[in-house]
């Protein structure tokens, strides 16, 4: 009798190693799954950096085209919704806003210089940028895009405005689009707007002279609205070209557009500056 219970528990033992080995190598399966779940969440949570040129599109060009001395001598601003622009996926603005990053919009300035200033920002800030950069677009177009992205995506604490140049052409217009930008940010989020320079050199003297009054009107029109706007930081582009010895001859390539890559890296730093220090007073 013992030796048939010896027998039997002798047969058994190979089928329970095994059950034992079964349940083991379960555990090790759901282990290993469950890392990677939690793993892909680390992934999708990760914050990305944009990349602006995967997404550039339009007929290549940065410059609008103009036609006449217009109303304010500048010109009249012709159609621009073609040329060549920089906008952040989708998906990559969700993950910006996500981990509290930078919303930008710019013209063509911005489409130009951006990815300098997103590897930048990456670097001295760790900060995340989100891109809708539009050569020839006015203010106007620029606040439209602040407001749909404000729909679909809410805002982050932080928007930097690069937009202003494109408004020489009707500076009347630009204070209530300013206005117009700040509500809908809010007084609980900071705006940084770079002021303007413009003085287009292959244009005549009187145009450039033009180009000049009214950047300066434009400007005035900003230093204005932030008497009034506690949260909006102007950064003063048209200060330091005009502070700088040779005058914005090295850093502009045309009157209006950054050299590169002197003039790109001292806009860019310019920005990064003003983000660096968000109490800075403007």
């Amino acid at each position: 009798m013992l030796h048939q219970v010896r027998g039997a528990a002798e047969r058994d033992r190979p089928a329970a190693a095994r059950g034992s080995f079964g349940a083991s190598l379960a555990a090790i399966v759901v282990s290993l799954l469950v890392l990677g779940l939690v793993g892909a969440g680390f992934v999708v949570l990760e914050p990305r950096t944009t990349n602006a040129d995967t997404t550039a599109d339009g007929n290549g060009s940065y410059s609008v085209a103009t036609k006449g001395p217009g109303r304010y001598g500048s010109g009249t601003l012709g159609s621009w919704q073609n040329l060549i622009r920089r906008i952040t996926p989708e998906d990559q603005i969700r993950d910006v806003l996500t981990f509290d990053g930078i919303f930008m919009f710019g013209d063509s300035i911005a489409v130009q210089d951006s990815s300098a200033l997103e590897r930048m920002l990456a670097n001295r800030t760790g900060d995340s940028i989100a891109f809708h950069d539009w050569s020839g677009q006015p203010t106007s177009a620029a606040v439209d895009a602040l407001e749909q992205w404000s729909r679909d995506y809410g805002l982050p604490r932080r928007i930097v405005m690069a937009v202003g140049t494109n408004d020489i052409f009707d500076p009347p217009a630009f204070a209530a689009q300013v206005e117009r930008a700040l509500r809908i940010a809010g007084p609980d989020r900071t705006v940084y707007w770079v002021n303007v320079y413009a003085s287009r050199t292959k244009q005549p003297a009187a145009v450039r002279q033009a180009d000049l009054a009214n950047s300066a009107w434009i400007n005035q029109q900003l230093d204005e609205a932030a008497a009034r706007h506690p949260n909006l930081k102007i950064i003063r582009w048209s200060e330091f070209l005009t502070s700088q010895q040779d005058r914005p001859a090295s850093y502009l390539r045309d009157g209006v557009h950054t050299s590169e890559p002197l003039g790109g890296s001292a806009r860019n730093e310019l920005i990064t500056q003003a983000i660096e220090a968000p109490g800075l007073s403007s």
